[in-house]
């Protein structure tokens, strides 16, 4: 009887062995990563928030979703042989979005930062810019620099690099969320905010579109240069090099310059700009 039972114990022992073999042997298979996931969908999910003139808006007449950067990606994805579905949101959604694995990707002219680096993958940037303030053009809303802005009303989104440098400098934060280029302008205008800290680019286009306003991009206010490019979800290192395949390929054949310049008039963002910048 003894004898009998030791026989069992040693069959299971085996049996075990062998089990534990055969699941470190499925370890070493190769996982599915999220490039792998989209190849074989055939689609790609792109966080953008179709409010942001010239990167992401709906055009006028066609009601199409366009812009610098929804033209960007389609051409990279249509280079992957991938079809796009864009997801509109406000810009506080698009990392957590990211995060999450709801979307695939984000590109609404975020800025490369150091603490976004810690936490999410980037591609090559594909456009160079800087910050400017908008404000009121009959009386520079009281600001000389950067040092001035606190008390003043700053009007922009809760965790954009804008109004955290805002934040900084202890200006009043007037939070939107997606809202239009026109409620912006609008308000700053009338007096409700005092100040937009924002890309260059993109206020140097407004202030010509809305010239009939009390606006204008301060003359003395240059600071943190910086770089855009598309967000990614950290680890998603396969699908950032397919991107970047595609980015560099739209480089070499001017693809990317052709793009900023008919979205941005005439401007080529894809290349970095020449400006002294205030501390």
């Amino acid at each position: 009887m003894f004898k009998r039972f030791t026989a069992i114990v040693l069959i299971l022992t085996i049996s075990l062995v062998i089990a534990a073999c055969g699941n470190g042997g499925n370890k070493e298979k190769k996982e599915t990563t999220a490039w792998d996931q989209i190849k074989k969908e055939g689609k790609i999910v792109v966080a953008t928030s179709g409010t942001l003139y010239p990167t992401s808006y709906h055009d006028e007449k066609t009601k199409e979703l366009t812009g610098y950067e929804v033209e960007l990606v389609r051409e990279a994805a249509k280079r992957l042989k991938l079809k796009v579905e864009f997801s509109e949101m406000a810009f506080d959604g698009m990392l957590a979005s990211v995060n999450s694995g709801k979307v695939d990707l984000a590109a609404n002219d975020i800025s490369i930062t150091d603490d976004r680096k810690e936490k999410f993958d980037f591609t090559k940037p594909y456009k160079y810019s800087y910050g400017t303030a908008m404000v009121r053009k009959s009386d520079l809303s009281g600001i000389k620099t950067l040092h001035d802005l606190k008390g003043k009303k700053a009007a922009g989104e809760a965790t954009t690099v804008f109004m955290e440098i805002a934040r900084k400098h202890g200006a009043k934060e007037v939070i939107y969320d997606n809202a239009s280029s026109d409620q912006y302008m609008k308000d700053l205008a009338a007096g409700r905010t005092d100040v937009i800290l924002n890309d260059y680019y993109l206020q140097r286009l407004a202030a010509g579109f809305y010239k009939e306003l009390d606006i204008t991009i301060h003359p003395d206010i240059k600071y943190y240069p910086n770089n855009q490019a598309i967000i990614l979800k950290k680890g998603s290192t396969e699908l950032a090099d397919k991107m970047n395949e595609a980015l560099d390929e739209m480089k070499q054949d001017g693809t990317l310059a052709k793009l900023s310049k008919q979205y941005y008039e005439g401007a080529d963002v894809s290349k970095k700009p020449d400006v002294e910048f205030q501390d």
